[in-house]
């Protein structure tokens, strides 16, 4: 607990500073959400279905053969089995859900454990500034740690009260909320810290590198 403290510390003022907390003049419509922006984000549309979007492959990820390993700029890089994983606390949270397909899905009700409770359990050097989320199906994307570390940034196994669907990321997978969606690994294996910064799969191929939805802030 107290090293997460002093984590959410050493980032809280960066985060306050993010545009989709400080944006003045944010781009979108509706009521305010759960963090101050309009509710829905310039350019998208609601939807209350779930479209399925990825590389064109589904890997089968078993529970026993699951892995997340967390390395790179940390004191304490460490390997988590499904067991391990679960074991740690375990937070709820309804947020949003922005795809930069310009469609979103509203009050979606998710289970998993905090990204900033994992960044807790391994210790970020202080040269740490970014990291670089990896999947199964080798897809690659990067955020800076005040995006990383904001309390809805979750590795969330359960969905609606079920557990994830593997075309939706299942077993396990990461959301983003305050950016758009692509910036959440499905199939989630390795989240590596670094001191640089550096492109994801999509952010190599002219998708924008900070991804904020009510800048629509979709490429580069």
């Amino acid at each position: 607990m107290e090293s997460r403290i002093k984590l959410k510390a050493r980032f809280e003022e960066k985060m306050k500073l993010t545009p989709s907390l400080a944006d003045n003049i944010p781009k979108g419509s509706g009521k305010l959400n759960r963090h101050g922006m309009p509710e829905l984000p310039i350019g998208q549309t609601v939807t209350f279905k779930w479209p399925v979007l990825d590389l064109g492959y589904h890997p089968n990820v078993p529970l026993d053969r699951w892995r997340l390993t967390i390395d790179g700029e940390v004191e304490n890089p460490v390997k988590l089995t499904w067991k391990t994983f679960m074991d740690l606390p375990q937070t709820k949270d309804t947020s949003d859900f922005h795809c930069v397909t310009t469609w979103s899905k509203l009050n979606m009700r998710w289970k998993g454990v905090s990204l900033l409770d994992l960044a807790a359990l391994v210790h970020p050097k202080e040269t740490a500034s970014h990291i670089m989320c990896y999947g199964y199906d080798t897809y690659s994307t990067n955020l800076s740690l005040e995006e990383a570390l904001k309390p809805d940034v979750m590795l969330v196994h359960t969905f609606d009260g079920q557990p994830l669907e593997k075309e939706h990321g299942g077993p396990c997978r990461m959301i983003t909320p305050q950016l758009y969606a692509w910036k959440g690994s499905k199939w989630i294996k390795r989240i590596q810290f670094l001191s640089t910064d550096k492109p994801g799969f999509w952010e190599d191929r002219g998708y924008s590198n900070t991804a904020y939805p009510w800048r629509n802030d979709r490429y580069s």
